[in-house]
């Protein structure tokens, strides 16, 4: 698990800020940040994702795909 930036597979980018425990189920999280403005929610809006979920695969166009992948750290490199 890396902190950094990630693309989603419908191609909108996310940072991945941090990693949480539930505090029920210890259940391990994703914390990420939307990295675009949408109409429905507000820019820079945080969310919250099983870790699970978040580094699965999904089916897309008939293709096994990763539904966040992993694209740089921003600590050790520019955009």
């Amino acid at each position: 698990m890396k902190l950094g930036l990630y693309r989603h597979q419908k191609w909108n980018l996310y940072e991945v800020i941090w990693f949480a425990k539930h505090s029920e189920t210890l259940e391990d999280l994703v914390v990420y940040k939307a990295l675009y403005d949408h109409k429905d929610y507000w820019k820079n809006a945080l969310w919250v994702r099983p870790k699970e979920m978040f580094f699965e695969k999904i089916e897309k166009d008939w293709k096994k795909v990763p539904r966040f992948e992993y694209i740089w750290d921003k600590k050790y490199d520019e955009f």
